[in-house]
C-alpha cells in the first residue's frame, strides 16, 4: 500500500480468519499501551480513563500525566508507527512491523524509560483466555499492514456514525471509545438509574454495570473473555439489565439477530457492507435497538433525548 493513498471503499472486506494472527497480535500490543494509561490515570466513570480514542490516523491514549509533565502514545496506521510525544517536545517512535509481543513490550517500556517516564504495568493481558505474559509472549508476532488499514477504515467510518448517533442524547453517555481489553469500538447511554451489577462478573465489569445502560459498537468477532468467538466482525447492541421482551424484538426488519451466547443483538459486518447505504444501515441499527431497549426498560426518554428536526 502506498502511504497517503486515498481509500476508495470505506467498508472493505475484513473476514476475521484472513487476519486473525494480526488481530491477536495487535490486540496484545494495544493492551501494553492501554495498561500504561491504566497505571498512570485516575479512575473515571466505568473505566473511561483507560480507553483509547480515535484520531484521523489511528488511536491514541490521549494525554497521560507523569511527574511534572505528560505524554501520549499514538498508534498511527498510516505510517505504521507507534509514536510517543511528551509535553517537553520529545518524540520517539516504534515501528509497527511483524514482531513478537515480548519484543514490542520491551521496546515500549524502554522508550518510556528513555523519555524519563517511570511506569510499571501488570504484564498479564486482560479479558483474554489462557493469556501469556507480555514479556514472555513470542507466539504472537504477526502484522499484516494491509489488513490493519482495512480494519482501521472501518473504525474511522463507524466512529463518525456513532458521533452522529450520540448527538440526540442529552443524558449521561460515554464518548466513542476503543476498549483495548475487548478490542471493540463502543459508546454507552445511561438511564440515570442505579442497578445491581452481575455478582459473578469480574470487578471491572461490576463497576461498569452499576447503572442501567445501553451499549452499542463494532467488534471484529475475536475470542471474548468468556472464551466464545463470533468468528466474524459485527455491529452490536445490548442493554443492561435486559428488560423482558428485548431479545424477541425485531430490529432492522429482522436483519439483526439476538445471539444468546453474547446476550446482545448482532448485525454482521459483511451484511452491512453489501447494503446500498452502509452508513444509513449502521445508524438505523443503533437507533432501532436503543429505542426498543429504552421503551421496554421504561427509560424517561423525554428527559434523556433531544428531538431532531
Amino acid at each position: 500500500m502506498v502511504t497517503g493513498e486515498r481509500r476508495v471503499d470505506p467498508w472493505p472486506s475484513l473476514p476475521l480468519d484472513a487476519w486473525l494472527d494480526t488481530q491477536e497480535t495487535l490486540h496484545l500490543w494495544m493492551q501494553v499501551s492501554g495498561k500504561v494509561k491504566l497505571a498512570l490515570t485516575p479512575f473515571l466513570n466505568e473505566w473511561w480513563n483507560v480507553a483509547l480514542t480515535v484520531t484521523p490516523r489511528g488511536l491514541t491514549t490521549g494525554s497521560i500525566p507523569s511527574g511534572h509533565g505528560s505524554f501520549a502514545i499514538d498508534f498511527d496506521f498510516i505510517d505504521h508507527q507507534l509514536y510517543f510525544r511528551d509535553s517537553d517536545g520529545l518524540t520517539r517512535s516504534v515501528s509497527l512491523v511483524p514482531k513478537s509481543v515480548a519484543a514490542f513490550h520491551e521496546e515500549v517500556m524502554a522508550t518510556l524509560r528513555e523519555m524519563g517516564f517511570a511506569v510499571t504495568i501488570n504484564p498479564l493481558p486482560a479479558e483474554i483466555p489462557d493469556a501469556i505474559r507480555f514479556d514472555l509472549d513470542i507466539e504472537h508476532a504477526s502484522y499484516d499492514a494491509e489488513a490493519v488499514v482495512r480494519w482501521w477504515w472501518i473504525q474511522a467510518r463507524t466512529e463518525q456514525i456513532m458521533q452522529q448517533y450520540r448527538s440526540s442524547f442529552v443524558g449521561k453517555s460515554s464518548p466513542v471509545y476503543f476498549y483495548w481489553g475487548s478490542f471493540d469500538l463502543n459508546t454507552t447511554r445511561f438511564s440515570g438509574r442505579p442497578t445491581t451489577p452481575p455478582a459473578e462478573a469480574p470487578h471491572f465489569l461490576q463497576l461498569a454495570e452499576s447503572q442501567e445502560n445501553f451499549s452499542s459498537g463494532f467488534w471484529p468477532g475475536n475470542i471474548s473473555m468468556s472464551g466464545v468467538t463470533l468468528g466474524e466482525p459485527a455491529f452490536y447492541a445490548y442493554v443492561y439489565p435486559e428488560p423482558e421482551g428485548f431479545r424477541h424484538t425485531t430490529i432492522l426488519s429482522g436483519a439483526a439477530r439476538y445471539d444468546e451466547r453474547f446476550g446482545q443483538f448482532l448485525l454482521p459486518y459483511a451484511d452491512v457492507a453489501r447494503t446500498a447505504d452502509p452508513d444509513k444501515t449502521v445508524l438505523a441499527f443503533f437507533k432501532d435497538a436503543y429505542e426498543a431497549a429504552a421503551m421496554l426498560a421504561d427509560w424517561d426518554r423525554s428527559a434523556l433525548e433531544r428531538s431532531q428536526s
